[in-house]
């Protein structure tokens, strides 16, 4: 086995890095939580939904493998798609609470 499969069964992977950079430069004061998150998500073993809620624990659990967390405050909601057996994070949406209100996040 690769060191790169090695390590993608271990940690998570941020896919879509640029959607988030792309918010945060619409939305500076996002930056900061946002850019820790991606840190944190991409050093994660998040093996199940539990090993999520223990590190986030306002974090909802969707049907379809989908997460909802909070950030900036409770500002912005961040929903990813997430495949634990080979460790890759879908960023399925971000944005404001108001656009997420307008969203069906067990779809997207």
């Amino acid at each position: 086995m690769g060191l790169t499969r090695f390590l993608r069964s271990v940690f998570m992977h941020v896919v879509k890095k640029r959607t988030l950079v792309e918010f945060w430069q619409k939305h500076a004061n996002a930056k900061a939580p946002l850019s820790a998150w991606d840190k944190e998500a991409d050093a994660a073993e998040w093996k199940t939904p539990q090993d999520v809620k223990d590190q986030y624990r306002s974090a909802d659990i969707l049907p379809g493998n989908r997460i909802v967390f909070n950030f900036g405050g409770n500002k912005y909601r961040l929903v990813v798609r997430v495949a634990y057996k080979p460790g890759l994070l879908y960023v399925r949406f971000i944005g404001t609470h108001a656009e997420y209100d307008r969203i069906d996040a067990t779809k997207i």
